[in-house]
C-alpha cells in the first residue's frame, strides 16, 4: 500500500464518509481492524517525531487483542495476559505520574468494565490513563503529557 493510499484510507475512516472502508488491496470478505490501523498511524507518527520527542523510542503496544484459538488464547493466558489492559504504554515519568497508558478506540467503539476497571487501578497507582478516540487524540494526549515538567499533575 502506498502511503498516499493508506492517507485517504485512514482520513475516511475518521471521518466516517465511508463506513465500509477497506485499506487498499485489501481482500474484501476480510473485517478491517480500524483500532490497528489507528494504532499502526500513531506509531507512524511517532517515528516521524522521534528527533522531537526522543522518550517516544520507549513507547509500545501491548498485544492483548485479537481473535486467537482457543489452544493459543489458553497459552498466552498462563503467559499472563489480562483482559482489559490498555494498548499502548508510554513508561516516562512526567508531571507527578509515572507513566502514561492509553487505550485506543476507534469509531463508536466504547470500552469495556474490565478495561475501565484497569485503567481506574493504573490512575490510582499513580500512571496517568487516558481514553483516546483515534490516533490523533492519542497523538495530542501524548504531546500533552510530554510536555508536563515538575509534580504537578
Amino acid at each position: 500500500m502506498k502511503d498516499n493510499e493508506f492517507d485517504e484510507w485512514l482520513k475516511a475512516l475518521q471521518t466516517g464518509t465511508d463506513t465500509q472502508a477497506k485499506p487498499p488491496g485489501a481482500v474484501r470478505h476480510r473485517e478491517v481492524q480500524r483500532e490497528a490501523m489507528e494504532q499502526a498511524a500513531l506509531f507512524q507518527w511517532a517515528f516521524t517525531v522521534r528527533q522531537t520527542f526522543p522518550e517516544l523510542r520507549l513507547m509500545y503496544h501491548i498485544p492483548n487483542g485479537g481473535k486467537r484459538n482457543r489452544f493459543e488464547a489458553a497459552n498466552m493466558k498462563r503467559q499472563g495476559v489480562k483482559a482489559g489492559v490498555p494498548d499502548i504504554c508510554l513508561p516516562v515519568a512526567r508531571g507527578g505520574f509515572h507513566g502514561l497508558y492509553i487505550e485506543l478506540k476507534a469509531g463508536k467503539n466504547k470500552t469495556t468494565d474490565k478495561q475501565n476497571k484497569w485503567l481506574s487501578d493504573l490512575m490510582e497507582q499513580g500512571y496517568s490513563a487516558h481514553v483516546c478516540v483515534g490516533w490523533e487524540n492519542a497523538k495530542d494526549t501524548i504531546t500533552k503529557y510530554l510536555g508536563m515538567r515538575g509534580t504537578d499533575k
